[in-house]
């Protein structure tokens, strides 16, 4: 079993300063300060930073020519405390010449159900969480562009995260 570590150090006020157990330090701040990210945003960026490595390697093994790809992303915070995510939308935009549609959503959707340990986690709890992509074909002239959505995870996903 992988443990990860995490050392946080107050830096004033609400500014805190976080260094991984890889050696990398990340401040974090309230909207007061403004000296860093929130920690919820800090999630939701954990959340496509861990599908986009996914998809970006399976899309590289089935040899899809990638030429650019981001993950916009839009979490929404309910307003009563805890303030948790009630909904995430993930939307992959890949383009690149020729994509197959099929490859995008098979990556996508193993990300989403298998991959990404972020994904399972806030997936287990109360978040609802839609995985979509937008692919744009750029050897069509102009550009073609396909949206479609995947597939909704969560919220209290009856999947067992640890594979029992």
């Amino acid at each position: 079993m992988t443990e990860k570590t995490v050392l946080v150090r107050n830096d004033g006020g609400m500014r805190f300063v976080v260094r991984t157990g890889s050696g990398h330090e990340v401040v974090l701040d309230n909207g007061e300060g403004d000296g860093g990210p929130r920690p919820t945003e800090m999630l939701a960026a954990a959340l496509a930073s861990c599908s986009a490595m996914d998809v970006a390697s399976l899309l590289a093994k089935k040899r899809q020519v990638v030429t650019r790809y981001t993950i916009e992303t839009r979490a929404q915070q309910r307003d009563e405390f805890p303030q948790v995510f009630t909904r995430v939308d993930l939307v992959h935009v890949v383009e690149g010449p020729s994509l197959d549609l099929v490859a995008v959503r098979r990556s996508i959707e193993l990300s989403a159900t298998k991959y990404c340990p972020i994904s399972a986690m806030i997936s287990a709890g109360p978040t609802e969480v839609h995985h979509g992509y937008r692919v744009v074909d750029t050897s069509a002239v102009p550009p073609t562009t396909t949206e479609d959505e995947v597939m909704v995870t969560g919220p209290f996903a009856a999947t067992d995260p640890l594979g029992r």
